[in-house]
């Protein structure tokens, strides 16, 4: 390379570009959104110059593009203005001239590329006269065929361009040509053979637009071949009326408007159906918008807009109803019966909305079967589990192809009232995307004060749902957004205690798996002390669903041997469960049988229940800080930070040598390790597990416990109370400490339950460990005495 070419390199921030390629003195305006482009951006302007060089990617795909992946021949660029944007920088520039890439070197997050200049060689000639003008001609032509409003001022711009190149330069963008051709076109060498090139896609770009156009013209006489078709139907028409002929379309249109005046429709809703039906009867049957606007006449005449059912108001027969379909859930059952006391005394009233929160199998679905059937109403359940579109709810505009109501709409048709009890399953499971958030829709839905006048997409009419007992279900309510739960009246479903479940196996269960299985009540008899086997050796679950399947297995092998002829009455006993069921699936729960130092029994909850959780500590010679595993959520590793804190913060009360938290690290484990785990609650476990791994001091065996702390010591309320005592008694354990908070739930427990256990309430820290550590407790009370 001589001294001259190489004074003519240069070395500039290298910007490259998808699906387009920038020509010399034209400007581009680009939304520059990779790091590496809007450093590359940053960097041009940093210079006087503000100069940087544009290369094409071959490949729009790759987003770190490397030197084989540009053309070598790309445009050198002035950045002419740069505003920042909140997806990245929008910037115009201006191509200056071509140059020829020969390396690329990486600097810092972006780009340099080491370039030569590239001039295109000047000719005069009669043939690029010649192929200018006629470049010109054909523009003209195609800039009429595809923009024909503005083709006058396009057609002036056009011939305005006296340089040949500056016109090829210019066309190119307005016609959308294909990347690898606007990269021809700039890598042409001359003048002539840009323009042949740009002679040939013009002559193929116009080809394509003329048949365009003749095919858009036999549409249109397609169309006016139609509507000469319509005139004679409708000639023909008036040919049959002369003769007594009868029109099937027309004795359609008679029944509809005679269903129309019918119909006992709100004066607003009847108006629309008689314009809806006025239109309906100047369209032609062959008419596309005749059988949409068909089937929304028909759905609009079968909703119930003033049809309901009468509420049977008899509170005993609904209380008598309610406990022959489920065992206990007196707080949901007192809550129905003061609903029917107040629509007795006053029958205008709102229909509640209420949220049933529960763990699976507790009875949510089928609850709302019983409250219709106390009620007298008719019963409609939508699953909303995994929805996405809010269209689904609010329904479809009839301008789409396959419009349809939304799924309260639809239930309300099939119910054929305008007040059944309508159940919305699995609320916490709806989803949202770019379709919409059908949560936000449910906003409207289940408020009674907007609810009155709900306008579904698809019927565009406004209908009362305000008469609607709406009934929710969820099994968690972390995932429920706030608005909506505020709408809702929440009743919490908890588990069932073993008592529990056995009664409800043998009030329901058992003999409506008996009555599946074809058999008689005095074919089979399952024992107490087999159903008590059952659940604590066959299933484990918060509910009775996994307990229905199991005595569903039972009935089903004894209807095998009845089919076989054998018609001896069948009695299972514990004894020979194992026959009919196999090995059981799970042992009896029990607690260690010690607890050395540095282990705590703590309580938590799920969506299946309750659980007992062992939290392990020990100290680490010679470590420094807090490890923590077993898959802690943030919540639960801040409890363990807050636990530490208090028993560093208060050692010498404890009794504690505060050089031990200098010496040694310490480590927590709460197993089993691959299950996630969070929440607050653990905090009282965290800090007795401290404290007897620090102390020497274990804890006792026969004492879970379950409570937030914070770094004052004190012992916060918590949740799942209920589901968690009923753990701690599966385990065998007798002693639960509470938060003093805590102490009005024990009223959920059942009685055989809250007699069994002992339960201590805490307001303190202290309180806790004096009752789990009882060396601790021994300390405390010296301390006491001394003070005293």
């Amino acid at each position: 390379m001589s001294n001259s070419e190489e004074e003519k390199l240069q070395t500039l921030p290298l910007l490259p570009i998808k699906n387009s390629v920038l020509f010399p003195t034209l400007l581009m305006p680009i939304n520059a959104g990779r790091p590496a482009s809007i450093a590359a951006i940053e960097a041009a302007l940093a210079t006087e110059e503000k100069e940087l060089v544009v290369f094409a990617q071959r490949d729009a795909s790759i987003d770190e593009p490397q030197a084989g992946d540009l053309y070598t021949i790309g445009t050198k660029a002035v950045v002419k203005k740069m505003a920042r944007g909140r997806g990245g920088i929008e910037a115009v520039l201006l191509g200056v001239e071509r140059v020829v890439l020969i390396k690329v070197e990486q600097d810092g997050t972006y780009q340099r590329a080491r370039v030569r200049p590239l001039p295109i060689i000047e000719e005069k000639s009669t043939e690029i006269e010649a192929l200018h003008r006629e470049v010109i001609d054909l523009a003209t032509r195609a800039v009429e065929l595809t923009q024909p409003q503005a083709a006058a001022g396009m057609a002036q711009l056009i011939a305005s361009a006296k340089e040949p190149l500056r016109l090829v330069y210019m066309l190119a963008p307005m016609f959308s040509l294909e990347l690898e051709k606007e990269q021809a076109l700039l890598e042409a060498a001359t003048v002539t053979d840009t323009l042949r090139l740009m002679h040939a896609y013009l002559s193929h770009e116009l080809q394509v637009l003329e048949l365009r156009s003749k095919i858009a013209s036999e549409a249109q006489t397609e169309m006016s071949k139609e509507q000469r078709d319509y005139l004679l139907r409708q000639q023909l028409k008036a040919i049959q009326k002369e003769l007594g002929g009868e029109n099937p379309e027309q004795n359609e249109l008679t029944l509809l408007r005679e269903r129309v005046e019918k119909a006992d429709l709100p004066e607003d809703v009847r108006k629309e159906v008689e314009r809806e039906l006025g239109r309906l009867e100047r369209l032609p049957p062959a008419a596309p918008d005749y059988n949409v606007g068909r089937t929304y006449l028909d759905l609009v005449l079968e909703l119930p807009w003033k049809t309901a059912t009468e509420d049977v108001l008899d509170i005993g027969r609904a209380r008598t109803v309610l406990d022959e379909d489920h065992y206990d859930l007196r707080e949901i059952k007192d809550r129905i019966l003061e609903h029917l006391g107040v629509l007795k005394l006053n029958p205008t009233a709102k229909s509640p909305i209420l949220c049933f929160v529960g763990p699976p199998g507790v009875g949510k679905t089928s609850l709302g079967q019983s409250i219709a059937r106390a009620l007298g109403r008719k019963f409609e359940r939508l699953s909303l589990g995994g929805l996405h579109d809010e269209a689904e709810l609010r329904g479809h505009r009839r301008t789409y192809i396959g419009a349809m109501p939304g799924r309260i709409i639809q239930a309300i048709r099939r119910a054929g009232v305008n007040n059944p009890v309508l159940m919305l399953d699995e609320v916490d499971k709806i989803g949202h995307d770019f379709r919409g958030d059908p949560a936000a829709a449910l906003l409207e839905i289940l408020d009674p004060e907007q609810n009155r006048t709900f306008r579904d997409n698809y019927i565009d009419l406004p209908f009362d749902l305000s008469k609607i007992f709406f009934i929710t279900t969820a099994n968690t309510l972390d995932t429920i957004a706030r608005p909506l739960l505020d709408r809702m009246e929440l009743l919490r479903l908890s588990g069932y205690s073993e008592e529990e479940k056995v009664e409800i196996a043998k009030r329901y269960l058992n003999p409506r798996q008996i009555k599946e299985a074809g058999l008689q009540p005095d074919h089979v008899t399952l024992e107490s002390e087999a159903l008590k086997a059952i659940v604590s050796l066959y299933t484990r679950e918060a509910g009775v669903r996994q307990l229905e399947r199991t005595i569903g297995r039972v009935t089903r092998k004894i209807a095998v041997l009845h089919a076989e002829g054998k018609k001896d009455p069948v009695t299972v006993t514990r004894d020979n469960l194992a026959e009919w069921l196999g090995p059981r699936r799970f042992s009896t729960d029990q607690a260690r049988k010690q607890l050395p130092a540095g282990v705590a029994t703590g309580l938590a909850w799920t969506e299946t229940g309750g659980d007992v959780l062992y939290i392990e500590a020990t100290l680490l010679p010679s470590g420094r800080g807090l490890t923590l595993t077993g898959q802690l959520g943030e919540v639960m590793q801040e409890s363990a930070r807050a636990a530490q804190s208090y028993i560093w913060s208060h050692a010498e009360e404890l009794g504690i040598d505060r050089s031990l938290f200098r010496r040694y690290g310490v480590h927590i484990h709460v197993p089993a390790g691959a299950t996630p785990k969070d929440g607050p609650s653990a905090g009282v476990t965290m800090a007795t597990a401290l404290a007897s791994i620090y102390s020497r001091f274990p804890a006792r065996v026969d004492t879970a416990m379950t409570g937030e702390i914070t770094l004052t010591g004190l012992v916060l309320p918590i949740g799942g109370v209920k589901e968690k005592v009923l753990a701690a008694r599966r385990m065998g354990m007798k002693r639960v400490i509470l938060p003093r908070d805590n102490e009005k739930d024990l009223s959920e427990l059942p009685d055989t339950v809250a007699k069994e256990m002992e339960f201590i309430f805490a307001d303190k820290i202290e309180d806790v460990l004096t009752a789990a550590i009882p060396q601790l407790g021994k300390h405390f009370s010296t301390l006491e005495q001394a003070a005293s």
